[in-house]
């Protein structure tokens, strides 16, 4: 079950859905992976927001909005027009609610972020292969870990405000009558050797000569040859691949569900059986030979394991519902300014169409009707 929450997740998530999709994303493979330490370099870091207490830096932003694109685009989703101004007001939101954290909100949201930090961490097969991915996004495990935590103590701040509070009785009956949110689908546990066809470090990336796609095309099928005379698939995965991602991993991807991967590459690996090795596989990408170490039956997650998502899913609702009205006050006590003309701009927008919308509902008249 996934609910959406009212803050800036998209860092953990893109960290997240970019490891469980390596070949699914053109970002998610080679060398140019951290275009916003090269936006710094060249402009430098301005504050782009301030408030009493504290600032917002391009950087900041640049980050979170990076790692919302390229979920987006691991999901084959186009990033929306206003994602930039919305990411900044959850930022803005959540710079505002840390003013506010008492002790008992920052031991909270503690216990909170380590608890999603160690959900993701279970998504990688060893903490190195989760350090490789974020040192490939310009990051480390601190600097996620304190980004998870700043959203996790603002989240309980704003529960402790709102007076948000969900009862074991609600989870309960959320989960009975929503059995089919629940339901995990058939996975699948694959190693995989990929050779580009493209070059990923041009935006966007461009097809190689019809030459080299053709040696590299007669390189997989040798590789193929010597791994069904017995060579073993991990150790050519170390020498061959050419995904960074799970390359030094000998080729080992996460389990995956149909609809994570690219539609050639999960068509094959569902229809091989365990320890098979695939034909020749060609996605957007290049070349792929893929190998599934296990079949992973379809279950149901039982209460226990769901309930904390379920109990942070039904809070984040009524947070949703009460929540705008809260942070427009905020931001008025805490002085917020953005200080980017652009920004400023399009906030004004987004804040007065919210407005619009809660005077027309407070009122019952659908906005945008005149009447």
């Amino acid at each position: 079950m996934k609910f959406n929450v009212l803050f800036a997740a998209a860092l953990m998530a893109g960290m997240l859905s970019t490891q469980a999709t390596t070949q699914n994303a053109p970002g998610a493979v080679g060398t140019n992976a951290n275009p916003e330490a090269a936006m710094t370099a060249l402009f430098g870091d301005p504050p782009i927001v301030k408030g009493t207490g504290f600032q917002i830096k391009r950087s900041d932003l640049d980050q979170v909005v990076s790692a919302a694109r390229s979920n987006l685009a691991v999901a084959n989703q186009a990033a929306p027009p206003d994602l930039e101004i919305t990411v900044l007001n959850q930022l803005i939101a959540i710079q505002s609610l840390l003013q506010t954290a008492t002790p008992a909100d920052q031991a909270a949201g503690k216990i909170d972020a380590d608890q999603q930090y160690a959900k993701l961490l279970a998504q990688f097969r060893t903490p190195e292969e989760f350090e490789r991915l974020l040192k490939a996004r310009g990051m480390t495990t601190d600097d996620l870990r304190a980004k998870a935590l700043q959203e996790a103590v603002a989240k309980a701040a704003l529960k402790r405000a709102l007076n948000v509070n969900v009862t074991d009785e609600d989870a309960k009956n959320y989960y009975t009558s929503h059995g089919a949110d629940f339901e995990e689908p058939e996975k699948v546990h694959t190693r995989h050797i990929l050779l580009m066809t493209i070059d990923p470090t041009t935006r966007p990336p461009q097809p190689l000569t019809t030459n080299t796609v053709a040696a590299k095309r007669k390189q997989i099928e040798d590789l193929r040859k010597r791994i069904l005379a017995g060579e073993d698939f991990a150790t050519l995965a170390k020498e061959y691949s050419e995904d960074p991602g799970s390359k030094e991993n000998g080729g080992e991807l996460p389990n995956f569900s149909r609809g994570q991967m690219q539609p050639e590459f999960e068509a094959a690996a569902f229809a091989l059986g365990t320890n098979q090795v695939s034909d020749v596989v060609t996605t957007m990408f290049g070349f792929h030979l893929i190998k599934v170490l296990e079949k992973i039956p379809a279950k149901k997650v039982d209460f226990t394991t769901a309930e904390s998502d379920i109990k942070d899913g039904l809070a984040q609702l009524k947070i949703r519902k009460l929540a705008p009205d809260y942070i427009r006050k905020l931001r008025t006590d805490e002085k917020v300014e953005i200080l980017d003309a652009n920004l400023k701009s399009q906030d004004e927008q987004v804040q007065a169409a919210q407005a619009a919308a809660a005077a027309a509902a407070a009122s019952d008249v659908p906005a945008g009707t005149g009447k």
